[in-house]
């Protein structure tokens, strides 16, 4: 009878366990509050993961494995959406912006304005805002593939070349101005040109489950 008491006891306690990691709704989701500062210069992959250690790690979320959703290209190239895990996401304020890694690059995940938020939870300027800084850096196609536009693989801050944007907020320019991961390529790749066209050099992360 204790050794049937003892298994029932350990189920219940891995099925709370199990239950309570479903429901954890903890950031897992934000926008950089900032940049490198030097344009698409963000040290590689590598740099823009320590950007995003350090931010999540001032909001009290720093032992998460965060990742840049960023693509590179070339030998050894990586596909953003390869990097981030499978999901779900939350932002700061708890809610989910996206079910799975296909619900994301979906006309049905929840990235907006009002739910892209960053590591503090607080609204990143869109369109009509001034200034403008909804251009966002992914160097990714529509479904978060590798495209020729990203920066030198995120190592260059020159006035030419460039990276592929998203709209955070959904709206405005280019090729896809509703896209939040390609809406178009950026004017350069310099912070000067970045901010010129509605950017400031931020870009998307999340917790790889």
């Amino acid at each position: 009878m204790g050794f049937k008491r003892n298994i029932l006891m350990l189920a219940g306690a891995a099925l709370l366990s199990t239950s309570a990691m479903a429901q954890d709704t903890s950031m897992s989701f934000f926008i950089t509050s900032k940049g490198s500062g030097d344009g698409g210069n963000l040290g590689g992959l590598a740099g823009a993961d320590m950007i995003f250690k350090s931010l999540a790690t001032a909001a009290g979320q720093g032992d998460k494995d965060w990742k840049a959703y960023l693509s590179t290209n070339g030998d050894g190239g990586v596909n953003a959406r390869d990097r981030i895990g499978q999901g779900p996401w939350y932002n700061a304020k708890g809610v989910m912006v996206a079910r799975d890694i296909d619900d994301l690059h979906s006309d049905n995940n929840k990235l907006s304005k009002e739910n892209s938020l960053s590591e503090m939870g607080m609204m990143i300027n869109g369109r009509g805002d001034s200034p403008n800084q909804h251009d966002i850096l992914t160097g990714s196609d529509l479904m978060g593939m590798m495209s020729e536009n990203t920066c030198s693989n995120w190592t260059s801050s020159a006035e030419d070349g460039s990276g592929n944007v998203g709209h955070h907020d959904r709206q405005g320019g280019g090729v896809n101005p509703t896209s939040w991961n390609f809406a178009h390529p950026s004017r350069g790749c310099s912070q000067q040109n970045l901010i010129a066209t509605g950017g400031n050099g931020y870009f998307y992360c999340f917790a790889a489950k």
